[in-house]
């Protein structure tokens, strides 16, 4: 069997135990120092898994939120989202899809033609206009029903968050159009827990 001399013997204390004592020893020494750090560490993660309501019943992703240095890095994937289709007379655009928290973490359906009404209007924690709430995300461009992107916001830090909702719209968020950037429908919601 060849060793890699670095691993066995960069550690003097191991120079004289077999490599599979060596590897075990700091093996252990790993687990036990990850966990000392973990232990006195807040989580810092969550995870809202978003499911399709009756309008967008193909619609499932993730949202994970992580504490960063200054704030919050949000990273979403998204599949099942409807194709983008323009504006035609009074009818906006489906799509780029709306993508906001909201104040409640309730993702029961209700009116299967206006779900998702228990979630609440946006979280707005600091009674900002639209277009500047905390919760006002960037939207979401379907790929052939496909969504990938992360961003960081300093608005809030993951805690704060915990127990909201996350919905998808059917329409894109203007960012202008008070309270709620005529986002339109709610397609799918998740709810904002610690992973």
């Amino acid at each position: 069997m060849h060793y890699c001399p670095y691993l066995y013997n960069r550690n003097s204390q191991y120079l004289n135990s077999s490599p599979n004592q060596y590897l075990n020893n700091i093996s252990n020494q790993y687990t036990n120092n990850f966990n000392a750090i973990t232990n006195e560490m807040p989580m810092d993660y969550a995870v809202a898994y978003v499911k399709g309501g009756p309008l967008a019943p193909q619609l499932n992703g993730t949202v994970v939120f992580r504490n960063v240095q200054g704030g919050t890095e949000v990273c979403v994937e998204m599949s099942g989202l409807p194709s983008y289709k323009p504006a035609q007379n009074d009818k906006p655009p489906v799509g780029p899809h709306g993508f906001h928290i909201h104040e409640s973490g309730n993702c029961e359906i209700g009116n299967p033609s206006e779900p998702f009404q228990k979630a609440g209007g946006h979280w707005n924690p600091t009674n900002q206009l639209h277009g500047n709430h905390a919760a006002d995300f960037p939207v979401l461009f379907s790929n052939d029903g496909y969504a990938r992107m992360c961003f960081f916001t300093n608005k809030f830090a993951v805690q704060n968050v915990i127990g909201k909702s996350v919905i998808i719209h059917e329409n894109p968020d203007d960012y202008r159009t008070q309270p709620a950037g005529a986002a339109g429908k709610r397609l799918g919601c998740g709810v904002v827990r610690w992973a």
